[in-house]
């Protein structure tokens, strides 16, 4: 496994966003039969989700959510040194969604831009390496911004994956911390690329780029071997993480886990011997965003425990890959926690 230890970096602010158009799957799904709709909706947690229109992009959800945070934060657009651009669902295979970013934030030319390709995993080892940028490459501040719109590549038509995702995105500002009592991060990360298919879209890349079979074009999941992947790789993953930091399950305030499935989170509450009260449940109002469920989960359910004390958070990102990792991270009592939403809006490809 891959292991860190990175001390000096601070995480100042999170913004996360959604898109104003709340789906309710009972109300509002029109392909499946209500009653099917109903026992997927019991077993998966998802009530209601945020879905993204035609003309919205991940980037146009990380934009409203780094202006937010930036503004709350007074940070000059200068004093940025690093952007990085975490989604699977880029405006463009080139320039990279970053570069498109850097321009929209009026971020100055020395910041470093650039895109991470990975889905559920992704805030994770995001955060890794910003931290890593800013311990080891001389930056002072970077904007972490983590963005997906799932619903976009989902089949309407296939029940197993058309009523449990949404789109979201988020904006993290980590700055460095030089004080000699800043407290360590703790990281391990994994990954098994023989799972590459269980969650795919086969189509639109250069493999196969123009597929005429539609539902090439939209994400194929194969719920069971995903579902075995994460109850045998989670619990080993937490004790991994606690063994590092050489703390106990009680040490940790909460264990942010990436909102896939209320059913797997609770199989996992369970299994880890996890207190219920410290593992919270979101994506029964906002679906499965992918990665920035992490972030999400953050300002909808953590916001009124930030300011009263320091806490230790566990954040548990598994999926798509397949990859998986914990971070285990220290979130100041001064942290700035932050929720926006977008109004659909069409964007120009030059604004």
């Amino acid at each position: 496994m891959a292991q860190s230890v990175i001390q000096g970096v601070n995480i100042r602010g999170i913004t996360s966003s959604v898109p104003d158009v709340v789906f309710d799957n009972v109300r509002d799904t029109t392909a499946f039969p209500k009653s099917d709709v109903r026992k997927v909706v019991a077993m998966a947690g998802v009530t209601e989700r945020r879905v993204a229109d035609d003309s919205t992009c991940s980037s146009d959800l990380c934009l409203v959510a780094a202006e937010d945070l930036l503004t709350a934060l007074q940070w000059p657009r200068e004093s940025i040194d690093g952007l990085i651009m975490v989604t699977q669902t880029p405006d463009y295979f080139m320039p990279s969604s970053s570069c498109v970013l850097h321009k929209r934030l009026g971020l100055a030319p020395h910041c470093a831009a650039f895109d991470l390709g990975l889905g559920c995993s992704g805030y994770v080892y995001g955060l890794w390496l910003a931290s890593m940028m800013l311990k080891t490459g001389g930056l002072r501040r970077v904007l972490l911004l983590h963005g997906e719109t799932p619903t976009r590549y989902a089949d309407p038509e296939d029940r197993a994956v058309s009523l449990l995702f949404g789109d979201a995105g988020s904006a993290t500002a980590l700055e460095a911390d030089t004080r000699p009592d800043a407290q360590p991060w703790y990281f391990t990360l994994h990954t098994d690329g023989a799972g590459y298919d269980d969650l795919i879209v086969e189509a639109g890349g250069f493999r196969d780029r123009f597929a005429t079979d539609r539902r090439a074009h939209f994400v194929k999941m194969n719920g069971a071997n995903v579902f075995n992947f994460t109850i045998k790789a989670i619990p080993p993953l937490i004790e991994d993480a606690l063994e590092l930091s050489g703390r106990s399950r009680e040490d940790v305030d909460f264990y942010v886990f990436h909102q896939s499935n209320r059913f797997i989170i609770n199989h996992l509450i369970g299994a880890c011997s996890l207190a219920a009260d410290r593992v919270p449940i979101i994506l029964d109002r906002f679906g499965n965003p992918g990665g920035p469920s992490l972030p999400l989960t953050i300002t909808q359910a953590l916001s009124e425990h930030v300011g009263r004390r320091p806490l230790s958070v566990m954040l548990l990102g598994y999926g798509v890959g397949l990859s998986w990792g914990a971070a285990l991270v220290p979130l100041a009592s001064d942290v700035v926690v932050r929720h926006v939403e977008y109004t659909s809006r069409p964007v120009a490809a030059t604004e």
